[in-house]
């Protein structure tokens, strides 16, 4: 398979438990810890699937999701939004702006977020 998954998350434990469940599912995960870097990264490295969380350094992910689905050379790629703002109206703005889906960290292991984008990644 060796996909890459581009975790863009500050946490920087819950990201390494990410990437090794990733990896371990045959993903190549990739991290990046802020919105600037996550936007380089997905530019450069055009991952199948980015893990997205919003409350982020530098640049939020809703902003950065708005820039990732206006540009036509990432607007394909699924964005899964990752995060613990769990309000209707943060998720409504998410799926209106592109995401692909919206996972609640406090409310799923990380288990069924790897069942979630091998989900994604098979409607692509």
């Amino acid at each position: 398979m060796n996909e890459t998954i581009l975790i863009i998350e500050d946490d920087a434990f819950l990201a390494g438990i990410y990437a090794q469940k990733l990896d371990a599912e045959g993903f190549k995960a990739v991290l990046s810890t802020n919105g600037e870097d996550g936007l380089k990264q997905v530019q450069k490295e055009k991952p199948a699937l980015v893990l997205l969380d919003l409350v982020l350094p530098k640049m939020t992910g809703f902003e950065l999701l708005e820039i990732l689905k206006h540009d036509p050379a990432t607007a394909s790629i699924p964005v899964l939004i990752m995060t613990n703002l769990a309000e209707r109206k943060d998720v409504e703005r998410c799926m209106a702006l592109g995401a692909a889906g919206y996972v609640i960290k406090a409310h799923v292991l990380p288990h069924e977020t790897v069942g979630k984008i091998k989900e994604i990644l098979s409607k692509n």
